[in-house]
């Protein structure tokens, strides 16, 4: 699996002809070349359904006269570029209008994708269809046919579906269709099949190719999903709605699972399907390098135009990234991460059953990501079958369901001296009557003010004693032998149309209303939904609060202190096999353009960056890579000191030891 891969996007039209009548070899070897690039996915067939080489199994593009994929899989491989080949698996627009009775069918009988076929737009297929015999033989076909380095098959995954064929087979098992359970079972054995049938195909033809099954998210908590690929590829392009918190979410997540995995942003200056915009090159640069930062390689979409002219400005901006991923490549293979705290996700636990969530999903996991990529934390986020055991801390954040599966993990946990950070509804038992742990604190309900108030009982880093907002649920506590870090403040009343003050929300009456963080032998509560509020609201004090909290859990052994600024980045990656670890410390501000776009244009330098990492090796040399510079360091009391005097975007300091 190379570092530098370009995904080249081509779904074109049958109305447009020619097609790829400008594609010159060397002017395509020129600018992979001026890319940096090392490997390119290319296409057997696009969502528009056409092949783009002669088909027996599929219909070549009615604009192509000659054999584009052959083309371009020689000129890459000429010049030692590899070449996945692309198939459009879940979108054929062609096939759908000629088989509409084949599509994914909601529970009204709508497709989707686009609403049915009087608006622009694609439909998706059922792969419990004879359309699926169809796909198996379009991927034997180019498989013997083309000298493919891996497959891509894009738009798939467990899909609701009440088309006639699922509501049949439904049947056929003497189920019930509107039993959504039974349904459940149907889709996860629908992909399953097609998967299994692409591996069975692949291993017949050539046995290892490398194949990847695109659903445009990698679910935590589904190992099983996962395996039915042979590698990775984070779909998160930060300017298309992903936002920059997705990927790191997403990575420290996947890097767990111990597979091969690469992070894929765009080009573009919005997302897939954009021609002519574009990313600024520091935007590129900073992206390719968070991928290294998290143990991913790099993959960056790009769009052919249907004349088969590769866009010189791409491949310029592309290189600017790429030149650095290829200087850097050497730090970047076979790495692990180093993490004092998990974070348990909440998409892979699931959502307390008596909680009434008003969020999405992701925003706890989101927030809590965020906290800790800002407070400069090493981290991983983790699933239930993970192993605990690696982590001083463990966060369950707001809603983690504790069954009795989790529980006992969490005990045994416990037991070997770790940590618990829990808030909000997670630690709660299933009936919501007491908690699971010992927290030093009594439960009795739903707090009946909303918002109410927090008054830490220590001192925030940027903040002098106050009474701060609160904006998301709150659960009221009673002291029970814990110590208690922060109190609520109820507010005078809650807002309606006979009580209401102000603009938005009645103000602190400072009456006592119980601990609201509290620490015991098991770690700390804080009795609010506080990273989903920091997902929507960002408050200061929420960042703070835990900060705070994770430091007094970890009680003066973090491993890496830095300096770095919030907006900063940091990660630690060992590669254990040539004895060093390697500090990536990247910096960057987006800056919101349009209405919600998130762009990166100027990359400002910090001079005297200043580092200390703990470890229990013996240092004997530090320097900064790429640039194979000697730095000065410090080694004492088991702990490495140094400092970078200049990071402009993305630098990695090595730390060799015996």
């Amino acid at each position: 699996m190379r570092f530098r891969q370009v995904h080249l996007d081509f779904h074109t039209s049958e109305v447009i002809t020619p097609i790829g009548d400008r594609f010159d070899k060397k002017q395509f070897q020129e600018m992979l070349k001026l890319g940096h690039v090392d490997s390119i996915t290319v296409f057997s067939k696009c969502h528009h359904g056409w092949a783009y080489h002669p088909s027996e199994a599929n219909e070549i593009h009615p604009g192509l006269s000659y054999d584009l994929l052959a083309a371009q899989i020689e000129a890459a491989h000429e010049i030692n570029v590899k070449t996945p080949v692309y198939l459009s698996a879940g979108l054929d627009e062609k096939l759908a209008r000629r088989h509409p009775e084949w599509l994914i069918r909601d529970i009204n009988d709508r497709t989707n994708w686009a609403d049915g076929f009087m608006e622009p737009g694609y439909h998706k297929f059922c792969m419990n269809s004879p359309y699926l015999d169809i796909l198996i033989k379009q991927i034997q076909e180019v498989l013997l046919r083309y000298d493919a380095d891996g497959l891509f098959l894009d738009i798939v995954g467990v899909s609701k579906c009440y088309c006639h064929n699922c509501v049949e087979t439904i049947r056929r098992q003497g189920k019930d269709p509107r039993d959504e359970e039974a349904m459940k079972v149907l889709w996860e054995n629908t992909y399953a099949n097609y998967t299994g049938r692409v591996k069975d195909t692949v291993e017949s033809i050539k046995p290892g190719l490398p194949i990847f099954h695109n659903g445009g998210h990698i679910k935590r908590g589904r190992r099983d999903l996962a395996s039915m690929n042979t590698h990775l590829e984070l779909e998160s392009l930060p300017t298309g709605g992903w936002g920059y918190d997705h990927f790191p979410l997403s990575a420290r997540y996947v890097q767990t699972l111990g597979v091969n995995f690469l992070g894929m942003t765009g080009k573009f200056h919005t997302a897939w399907g954009e021609f002519g915009g574009y990313k600024h090159p520091n935007a590129l640069r900073y992206e390719a390098a968070l991928s290294l930062a998290h143990g991913a390689r790099c993959s960056i979409g790009d769009q052919l135009q249907p004349d088969g002219f590769m866009d010189p400005v791409t491949y310029e901006i592309i290189g600017k990234a790429y030149r650095e991923v290829e200087s850097k490549e050497a730090w970047c293979v076979n790495t692990t991460n180093v993490a004092d705290v998990a974070i348990l996700s909440l998409e892979a636990t699931g959502v307390h059953p008596k909680a009434k969530q008003n969020g999405s999903l992701a925003d706890s996991d989101v927030g809590a990501t965020r906290m800790l990529l800002e407070g400069k934390i090493l981290f991983d986020i983790i699933d239930m079958e993970h192993d605990f055991s690696a982590y001083q801390v463990l966060i369950l954040p707001d809603y983690v369901a504790v069954n009795g599966e989790l529980k006992n993990k969490l005990d045994m946990f416990l037991k070997q001296g770790g940590k618990i950070l829990a808030t909000g509804w997670s630690g709660l038992d299933q009936d919501c009557t007491s908690f699971t742990f010992d927290f030093g604190a009594r439960y009795l309900g739903v707090n009946p003010y909303r918002p109410d108030y927090f008054r830490p009982l220590f001192k925030p880093a940027s903040m002098g004693a106050a009474s701060f907002i609160m904006y998301s649920e709150g659960q009221k506590l009673e002291l029970d032998g814990g110590t208690e870090l922060g109190s609520r403040e109820d507010s005078y009343f809650n807002r309606d149309v006979l009580t209401f003050c102000s603009h938005q929300h009645t103000p602190c009456s400072h009456v006592y209303g119980g601990p609201g963080m509290v620490e015991s032998s098991s770690g700390i509560y804080m009795a609010w939904n506080v990273f989903e509020d920091y997902a929507n609201q960002g408050s200061l004090i929420l960042k703070e609060t835990i900060l705070y909290a994770l430091d007094r859990l970890l009680q003066s052994k973090k491993t890496l202190n830095t300096n770095l600024p919030a907006q900063g980045v940091t990660t630690l990656q060992e590669q254990k096999e040539e004895k060093r670890l390697v500090n990536h410390l990247l910096y960057a501000s987006p800056v919101r353009r349009g209405k919600s776009i998130e762009v990166i244009e100027d990359i400002l330098p910090l001079y005297d960056v200043e580092v200390s990492i703990r470890t229990p090796r013996h240092v004997k040399n530090v320097y900064l890579a790429p640039q194979n510079q000697p730095i000065s360091y410090t080694f004492e009391n088991g702990s490495v000191f140094y400092t970078i005097p200049k990071l402009e975007c993305h630098q990695m300091v090595v730390i060799e030891y015996e």
